[in-house]
């Protein structure tokens, strides 16, 4: 069989990347919420296999300045994955964990910084190991690092550090609600042959 486009992908199967972001982000968003000790309701995640380099234009201007958590996948798969957030939700985590005023909007010192690597070695954590036990692949993190920048700036470190211009990225935009008011998006980004080996693990052909 013809290895499949993106779109036909997309199209033919959005129940098995309905379930990958269903089953990546409800891990993650569970985490954080026994972190926080906080009641969080996600909204039904929208995930889409992307070209990296349409990456910004789907996430809003380029111009935006997002908090940017971003790791190194190894093991079975490589690659990179980031999970970015506006500032107003990443005020609103920090704030929570650090047990602010909801409305404090000072500057991210060395402390908010060092807690939203936390927060991403939790989350990444979470979201790696759902995708690991839907693929039955061993996917590993590395220690993750913080970027505060414009969306396109922070979207071109991986992308020129990983070799990933043209290549495809899992994109995944979730929403956390009660409690927490939160949206962000999660972004996989394989390199070399991982992105066939998820789509083979998944039962899509390649």
């Amino acid at each position: 069989m013809s290895k499949l486009s993106l779109e036909q992908i997309n199209k033919m199967y959005p129940d098995v990347l309905s379930e990958i972001g269903n089953i990546g982000a409800g891990n993650a968003t569970t985490a954080v919420a026994n972190m926080l000790n906080v009641k969080i309701n996600m909204s039904v995640p929208h995930v889409e296999l992307t070209p990296v380099e349409k990456i910004v234009s789907a996430i809003g201007s380029e111009d935006e300045v997002v908090v940017g958590i971003m790791l190194g996948v190894e093991a079975d798969i490589t690659g990179s994955m980031m999970f970015l957030m506006d500032m107003p939700s990443a005020h609103h985590l920090v704030n929570r964990l650090m047990m602010r005023p909801a409305d404090y909007d000072a500057d991210f010192d060395e402390m908010d910084l060092s807690a939203i690597k936390e927060i991403g070695n939790i989350i990444a954590g979470a979201y790696l190991s759902a995708l690991s036990g839907l693929t039955n692949l061993k996917i590993t993190p590395t220690v993750p690092y913080v970027a505060i920048d414009m969306a396109g700036a922070i979207l071109s470190v991986p992308a020129i550090q990983f070799g990933m211009v043209g290549d495809n990225a899992l994109m995944i935009k979730t929403e956390m609600g009660d409690d927490l008011d939160i949206s962000g998006y999660y972004i996989l980004m394989p390199e070399g042959d991982s992105y066939q080996k998820i789509l083979a693990a998944l039962g899509l052909p390649v």
